[in-house]
């Protein structure tokens, strides 16, 4: 850990909230800031073989921030943990460069085994409050996460991410990738999912009355006498 890593980790959290005024204000006021430094603490005495060391740092993070960082995963350079109340990071996870994560976000496993469990977020990714990344996949850079998603599954870069469990619900217009998008869900473009049934629910009735309308033009009118003399009366 260099002042130069703390510089920038200081400078993304005012480049991300406009309501930080000051540097010293980060250092003092911002737990996703203080969690970071502390978890670089514990990472190195965790690589040094300190694990218990590392473990304890990490617990001393948690207890002050509400931030939980094990001393194991990998965090890149300007990671942003915006609020943070709540953050949990596995030992296997790697966060990459850039990545911005909000509260309540759980990067997870679902295995026992001791290999990679968690998940790997490249660069650029955001992830909205409350989402839950669970397994030992990848999150592609510049991918949005949506707030309270549940993603069990390899996302591409570049794409939005929502629901439970989640699904792609938007690509990034290449055009628009630096572009910073608060809680990782875009105000315009993403579909709206009421609209879209509603849509389909039209659809499907205007196909259904033409099927109607169809049917009834192909039947022939009946003659009366034909019918008496089919029912014998």
């Amino acid at each position: 850990m260099t002042f130069k890593t703390l510089r920038e980790d200081i400078d993304s959290v005012i480049a991300r909230d406009p309501a930080a005024r000051s540097r010293l204000e980060v250092v003092m006021c911002y737990p996703g800031f203080q969690a970071i430094l502390l978890h670089r603490l514990a990472h190195s005495a965790w690589n040094r073989g300190w694990r218990l060391t590392g473990r304890w740092l990490s617990q001393l993070g948690r207890l002050f921030t509400g931030i939980e960082i094990h001393p194991g995963a990998t965090i890149g350079r300007r990671v942003f943990i915006d609020h943070g109340m709540g953050v949990v990071i596995g030992e296997t996870a790697i966060v990459g460069d850039d990545v911005t994560l909000y509260q309540g976000v759980t990067l997870g496993g679902t295995k026992l085994h001791k290999g990679k469990r968690h998940p790997t977020l490249e660069r650029g990714v955001i992830v909205g409050s409350g989402a839950q990344i669970l397994g030992p996949f990848t999150v592609g850079q510049e991918a949005r996460i949506g707030a309270n998603a549940v993603v069990l599954a390899e996302v591409p870069a570049g794409v939005t991410m929502t629901g439970i469990p989640a699904k792609p619900a938007l690509t990034r217009d290449k055009s628009r990738a630096a572009e910073f998008q608060a809680y990782g869900t875009p105000t315009d473009g993403l579909p709206d999912p009421v609209a879209r049934a509603i849509e389909a629910l039209q659809a499907e009735v205007a196909q259904l009355r033409g099927r109607v309308v169809e049917l009834e033009s192909s039947q022939q009118p009946v003659d009366a006498r034909s019918t008496l003399r089919i029912t014998g009366t």
